[in-house]
This record gives C-alpha cells, structure tokens and sequence, in this order.
C-alpha cells in the first residue's frame, strides 16, 4: 500500500532521528558493466547526470579509513530531505565524484557545515539559481593539493572535491534539478577554491579562516553559496582608490539592490582578490577589512532607486504609494539600521554593513582581478576539519584526482 511505503520511508534507518539502534541490512546490486551501473544509477536520479565511478563496498570501506568517526554516526540531518548523513553514505557519494580517500575529512566538516540552521540549506531550493561551494583554509590546502593559484576552481582534487559536494547536496539532501532544485536556468556545478594563505602572509593578511576566530594551523572549511559565477572586474595600476572604485562598480552590478535590501544580514558576498591586486591594496595601506568597509560604504544606491527596483521585483505595476514594500517598510521591520530610513534623494549602502562581506585572496598571481560571489538566504558557516589519527601529512590529493 502506499501509506505503508510512506510510513516505511519515513522511520526507515538512515532517514530520520530515529532511536534504531541497528541500521537497515543493505541490498547488494550485481551489474555486468560499468554502463550497466551507470544507467541504473542515473535512472535513480542519484547522479549529476554525468558517468560516475562505482561506490562498491571495498572502495566506500578505504574511504572509512580516513575518518574515526563510526560508519554510521550522525554527522548532520540535511534538509530538505532530512536524510542523516553518515560516513558512509559521505564516502559513498564521494567514490562517485572520483574523490581520493584522503578527501574524507574535507567532506565531512562540509557537510557539518551544511546542516548548521545559520547556512540555510533548505533556501537553495527556490528559483534563484543558488550553487553551494566550499573555501577551504589551513595546512590541509597543501597537504591534499587543493588549488588557489590560476584556475583553481578547475584544477587538482577541486573538481572532484566539489561534484562530491554537489552529489551530496543530490542525494542526501535531495535536491534534484528540476524537481526540488528549482533554479529558472539550472546550475553549474558546486566547486571548491582554497585562499593563497602564502600571499596573504607576504602582504599582512589574515587569512579567513583566522579572520574568523580560527587558529592560523587549523584547518577549517566554509559553505558559501552563490548565485553568479565568471563576471570579473579589471582594475589596474598602483592607486587603491581607483582600483576600490572599480571594485564598487563591480559590486553594484553583481548585487541586486531588490533583494539584498530586504534580506538585511541574510546575504554574503565573497569578494575574490588576485594576489597581484591585494598587494596593491596592502601596500596603501588598507586591510581585508578596510577593503570590506570600502566596498560597503562606498557602493550606494538612492532610495527613490532601491523602492523603484523593488517595486518591479515584487511585480507590482503601480506607484511607490499604493503600499507596496520600501526602504521604509523594511527598517520599520527591523531589517535595517534606523539610519537607513531617508528621503528617496539620499543614497544608502547596497549592503547592511561590512560583515556580509568576506575578501579571499585567490587566483592568478601575475593579473590584476576581481570577482564577487553574492547570494540571499544563506550565511557562510564555517567548520574545522577534524583529521583522523595517522594522518599521513604531506599527502597530495591531485596525483590521482580527477
């Protein structure tokens, strides 16, 4: 019966917070050929649609070893889905990407980031074309190899680390393209990027990840999101300020005044600096976060503008006073600082305050770039990666990724 199958998908091992204390008993699947394997799979809707590696029962149990967490413990329940993610289930997905055993504890601390309420994951549902990724931060980059130079999203193990984070995303939280991941032209697919720490040390920097409370040794993981990737900004020469102010036209263009008003603190922005641009900035003297202060001060917009946006965002065809949602409305909620409520002349920040903002040093070193990575609904949460005992250092994870 149906409502028999509802019921057992719902208490079945491994879905919920269910007080079994013995997991399901695992079906074996037999297949001739990896096409055989493939077809099946991607029939399930367990794939990205592109051939994956077999997860066999040798290959998910050398994942294992790279962990002491128990095969089957709770490392968080995913929305929206609400499937535990195990171990397990982690390496499983992680076989399939062509990830490299020592990925493992990566993966893990991402996927204790996903499930943290602050990240949202259940946001990246709707039709905003939302792409998870992870910045990665500490000695871990070069002990798996993880790229933060020229293309670095396309390089050593990141491919593989971030289609692992996409069938993650797939398979245990459920979002499904088209079905439950309803972005209006699709995605492109989750990636990983690593900051150039070796940079930010050679200009005075914090790295992100110590910028954020963590020790400079330790290694840490961010979720991010976003919603935009490729659209570069070209500053050039030695000025900070006309480099910042091409940063801020940059920024006005790739955030949406129409929606990041009304989020208030419910959006981020990383903003990625080629190591050639930061040491510019260093070197006039500004900070990560001076250049956080900049862009967010200096980005501005008039409020009779942002109520005009938002009047067409909401699909309104009528005049800013037939009641539609304003600047006004959305600081008397709270959203935004009282200071933000002035006449529609005045001109006010895009973005609540600095802390949305996050500046990564990454990419080309010999190029001056920029780039802002922008979405709503989510906050970056950040995990450190817990390494198992024996932890082979020096390790490198782009010999035989993909």
């Amino acid at each position: 019966m149906v409502f028999d199958r509802i019921v057992e998908g719902l208490t079945g091992a491994g879905r919920t917070r269910s007080t079994a204390t013995k997991p399901k008993s695992q079906k074996k699947m037999v297949f001739s050929t990896f096409e055989e394997v493939n077809v099946f799979f991607s029939a399930k809707g367990w794939t990205d649609r592109l051939p994956i590696i077999p997860p066999t029962t040798d290959k998910v149990e050398e994942f294992l070893r790279y962990t002491d967490r128990s095969a089957d413990e709770e490392i968080a329940i995913l929305p929206q889905a609400n499937l535990r993610a195990t171990p397990r289930n982690i390496a499983a997905n992680a076989v399939m990407a062509g990830c490299l055993p020592e990925f493992m504890p990566l993966l893990i601390a991402a996927v204790e980031a996903l499930g943290e309420p602050d990240f949202q994951l259940m946001s990246i549902g709707s039709t905003g074309c939302k792409t998870p990724w992870l910045l990665v931060n500490g000695p871990i980059v070069k002990q798996l190899g993880i790229e933060y130079g020229v293309a670095a999203r396309s390089r050593g193990p990141n491919p593989a680390i971030g289609r692992a984070l996409g069938l993650i995303v797939n398979n245990i939280a459920g979002f499904r393209p088209g079905e439950t991941w309803m972005g209006t032209w699709g995605y492109y697919l989750p990636f990983v990027l690593a900051e150039d720490e070796d940079a930010c040390d050679g200009i005075g920097w914090e790295p992100c990840h110590v910028a954020h409370g963590f020790a400079r040794g330790t290694s840490t993981v961010t979720a991010r999101t976003t919603t935009y990737w490729g659209d570069q900004a070209r500053p050039a020469g030695a000025s900070a300020k006309s480099i910042l102010q091409v940063m801020c036209n940059h920024q006005e263009r790739m955030v949406p005044t129409e929606v990041s008003l009304p989020f208030g603190e419910g959006v981020m922005v990383a903003v990625l600096v080629t190591p050639y641009t930061a040491k510019v900035l260093a070197s006039n003297g500004y900070s990560k976060r001076d250049v956080a202060e900049y862009l967010w001060q200096n980005t501005r917009i008039a409020v009779g503008r942002a109520n005009t946006l938002m009047q067409g965002f909401a699909g309104f065809d009528r005049d800013v006073s037939s009641g539609f949602r304003t600047v006004h409305d959305i600081v008397a909620e709270g959203v935004l600082p009282k200071w933000f409520d002035v006449g529609p002349e005045a001109t006010v920040p895009i973005l609540p305050n600095p802390d949305v903002i996050d500046v990564i040093v990454s990419g080309d070193a010999h190029i001056h770039k920029t780039m802002s990575l922008w979405c709503n609904y989510n906050k970056p949460v950040t995990k450190e990666i817990r390494l198992p005992g024996g932890w082979l250092l020096g390790k490198k994870g782009n010999e035989a990724a993909m």
